[in-house]
């Protein structure tokens, strides 16, 4: 394992639409055929800028080079549960790795020795009574009001990330009920702008986590075993300055 990614730590990296290489050098034939059979161009760019990010940030824990050519090195695959995976040289890598976009920018999270990982990218924008009434259980409900007005919609929308998170823990998404998470988030450290969280299970288990808030966005990150704060990889797009875009509305249709 490469020194810059130690046994139970967690890195991430963050990359935008606008960086997505026009060629497809940088695919594997197999990633190329599959983003080229797309038809709706959100569906497809959403492909594109989560492989990007992904290799890009498994090339900088793994110390290989990140030209295009030395990219197709590396596949980022999916399981049947939808969870990623890495692949390079034709071999699985052994590192663990969560994708998630929003608006535009997306996030890869690459660890090792922490079993399963998830992580998740919101904007902090407005949820319905309605939405908060069907997805967060009592207690979140009540950790969302006791918050002053103006914070709100971003106490809504951290207690929804981090459920999004620890559902990919889990390997189950949303096909399991969004209230049989429930989400306990601390306040962030400033020196570091990462606050814990845990997100208990009506089992009986803790997922642990991590998230934090960045101009527009919020991050949250979950994992099987405790982990530290996980650090930013060099070079890692400033979400803080990151404006959300929808390039996709003004072309649909791919092509």
């Amino acid at each position: 394992m490469a020194p810059d990614l130690p046994t139970g730590a967690a890195r991430w990296l963050a990359r935008g639409v606008p960086e997505i290489p026009s060629s497809v050098e940088w695919l594997t034939v197999d990633e190329a055929a599959r983003g080229a059979a797309m038809a709706f161009t959100k569906r497809r760019t959403e492909y594109l800028l989560r492989r990007w990010v992904g290799k890009q940030a498994v090339a900088a824990v793994a110390g290989l080079p990140d030209d295009l050519p030395s990219l197709a090195r590396i596949e980022v695959g999916n399981r049947t549960s939808g969870a990623p995976y890495v692949v390079v040289d034709g071999a699985e890598a052994g590192l663990d790795l969560s994708l998630t976009d929003r608006a535009g920018w997306a996030v890869c999270v690459v660890a090792a020795g922490l079993g399963r990982v998830g992580c998740d990218l919101e904007i902090v924008e407005a949820r319905s009574p309605g939405f908060v009434a069907d997805y967060l259980t009592a207690d979140e409900r009540a950790y969302v009001v006791a918050q002053p007005a103006a914070d709100q919609d971003a106490a809504a929308n951290l207690v929804w990330s981090a459920k999004e998170s620890a559902l990919k823990v889990l390997q189950t998404g949303l096909r399991r009920d969004a209230r049989s998470v429930q989400v306990v988030a601390g306040d962030p450290d400033p020196s570091t702008g990462w606050g814990r969280l845990e997100v208990g299970t009506t089992e009986g288990r803790v997922i642990p986590g991590w998230w934090r808030r960045a101009g527009s966005f919020l991050l949250t990150v979950a994992a099987e075993a405790p982990l530290a704060a996980p650090l930013m990889l060099t070079g890692s797009a400033d979400l803080a300055t990151a404006r959300p875009v929808h390039t996709w509305v003004a072309h649909p249709r791919s092509g």
